[in-house]
């Protein structure tokens, strides 16, 4: 059998990735899922758990939006109780965002679903094709990763 070209590539992945996309979804019972929090408020909400207390400026370079559009953001995280707001006492224009207890829970309580997901369904794969999968993966990241530098 004669292999994809490129483009067809691109048409079986666009096929395939919105059936995983919502099967994976159908899969978790969380915040995430349940419509509470958003994707990009949950990137926020992991970034705050890996890098803790942080400065508004800096969660906009992060999501590569302007801070007044982190404020939208973190605004309606702040009426879900998921983060609050901290001011510098030296200046006050400084403000930076920790988790409430709340949204540390939630973050740590939907990586778990994620990973527990992860396990089941990818225990059901050889680890061959879980290490290709994994190398791919982290390929890709790199490719975007020095895409994002060039426009930088």
């Amino acid at each position: 059998m004669a292999q994809p070209s490129l483009s067809e590539f691109a048409d079986r992945i666009n096929e395939v990735m919105p059936a995983i996309i919502k099967e994976f979804a159908q899969r978790q019972t969380n915040e995430l899922y349940k419509g509470k929090i958003t994707l990009p408020q949950f990137l926020i909400l992991n970034y705050l758990m890996a890098k803790g207390d942080s400065k508004m400026k800096d969660l906009a370079l992060f999501m590569q939006v302007t801070t007044a559009a982190m404020t939208g953001f973190i605004e309606r995280l702040v009426r879900e109780r998921y983060v609050k707001r901290l001011y510098d006492p030296q200046d006050r224009r400084i403000i930076r965002v920790t988790l409430t207890a709340k949204g540390s829970e939630s973050v740590k309580k939907i990586n778990l679903q994620r990973r527990n997901m992860i396990v089941d369904i990818f225990g059901q794969i050889s680890q061959e094709e879980r290490d290709d999968y994994l190398r791919i993966l982290m390929h890709i990241r790199s490719i975007l990763a020095e895409g994002k530098e060039a426009k930088g």
